[in-house]
């Protein structure tokens, strides 16, 4: 009765089965996550930090929570996962800064403009080439991982951009209530994409093709899928901020 273990008292043995019964987890999470951490954190490296959080999970897990403990395990597993990146130090200061500018670039554009700024414009007001924007998105490409899971709102356990990308078939009615509104909005941002940005986020999120898959698909390098990965969620990012900001002030509406 794999299904009955979520709602099970919390006790040593539970905590136990929790984690066996959810042992595969571990695999697919770091199948998933491969090619959004770097090169130098290995498949095992990454199922290590997934078991720890697994077994962090088991332990932490509350039904009075009323959500199910795979949906639960699945976040504190990426967390996990994320924490040993962040551990790492895999991403510089200089890297952040460089993002944080590219961000705010696509904010100022597609204000002026009034829709989303091609690459050839956002390598323009950066004062780049475009071969040299193209190599700075591959550079920062690994940057979404951390964002893709920061929440969305001010409340810690609000919803993150991931969890509106991703099908969840294991979420609580409520859960369905409180994230409809972020998964329209969402939807409405992914249409404002370019083709191939759309085609990269709904491979990747929705059909869970591989960074290799996508790139055979779409019939263009793998370097070339990460990169509009990479400013697909620059973009969908500042889209979601732009309309909260929007919502929170009466005046701009």
């Amino acid at each position: 009765m794999k299904n009955g273990l979520h709602y099970m008292p919390q006790g040593a043995d539970t905590k136990d089965l929790l984690i066996k019964a959810h042992l595969y987890l571990v695999s697919f999470l770091a199948d998933r996550m491969v090619t959004q951490v770097p090169a130098f954190m290995s498949r095992e490296d990454i199922a290590s930090a997934a078991m720890l959080g697994l077994v962090d999970a088991a332990g932490r897990f509350d039904p009075g929570m009323g959500v199910l403990f795979k949906t639960f395990a699945e976040k504190r597993m990426r967390g996990a996962v994320i924490d040993e990146v962040r551990r790492m130090d895999w991403f510089s200061r200089t890297l952040r800064k460089k993002q944080g500018q590219v961000q705010k670039t696509v904010a100022e554009l597609l204000h002026s403009l009034g829709r989303d700024p091609e690459e050839e414009e956002i390598a323009a007001a950066l004062e780049m080439s475009l071969e040299d924007y193209r190599q700075l998105l591959s550079e920062t490409s690994h940057l979404g991982c951390v964002s893709l899971d920061e929440t969305i709102g001010d409340s810690e356990q609000g919803p993150s951009l991931l969890d509106n990308l991703v099908s969840e078939n294991d979420k609580t009615a409520l859960e369905v209530l409180e994230n409809s509104e972020m998964a329209r909005q969402l939807a409405e941002c992914i249409e404002r994409l370019s083709e191939k940005e759309r085609l990269v986020v709904s491979l990747y999120y929705y059909e869970e093709l591989s960074q290799k898959e996508i790139s055979e698909v779409l019939e263009i390098s793998e370097g070339r899928v990460s990169q509009l990965h990479s400013q697909a969620l620059i973009k969908l990012k500042t889209h979601l901020d732009r309309d909260r900001k929007r919502q929170r002030s009466p005046l701009q509406r």
